[in-house]
């Protein structure tokens, strides 16, 4: 039995596409399954499968800040070690998978 298929054609800025088919190459997988597989997660959810946003205090790597700014992280940092301001991993990540999933 033949597969059906529709066209959908979309304009996108040409970096935006060359980077988003890289990581599906990386992925192994074509543009086209990567379409059909977010236009399933829309049908699922009801609409759109993330929430848009502008991410706000985004981490920074290492490359991205100054000497200043990562010496002050580090200083602080090494303040809450010195405090005892840490907790076990499995109840930082227990609390990162809550605020994800809680959105």
């Amino acid at each position: 039995m033949a597969v059906k298929s529709a066209n959908v054609v979309a304009r996108v800025e040409p970096d935006i596409k060359e980077k988003a088919e890289a990581i599906f190459e990386t992925l192994g997988i074509p543009a086209s399954t990567a379409i059909n597989m977010f236009y399933r997660q829309v049908i699922l959810w009801d609409g759109m499968p993330f929430r848009p946003s502008i991410p706000s205090g985004r981490p920074h790597a290492r490359d991205e800040m100054t000497d200043e700014e990562f010496d002050r992280r580090m200083a602080m940092g090494l303040a809450q070690a010195k405090a005892d301001q840490s907790a076990p991993l499995p109840e930082v990540f227990d609390r990162l998978i809550g605020e994800i999933a809680n959105g």
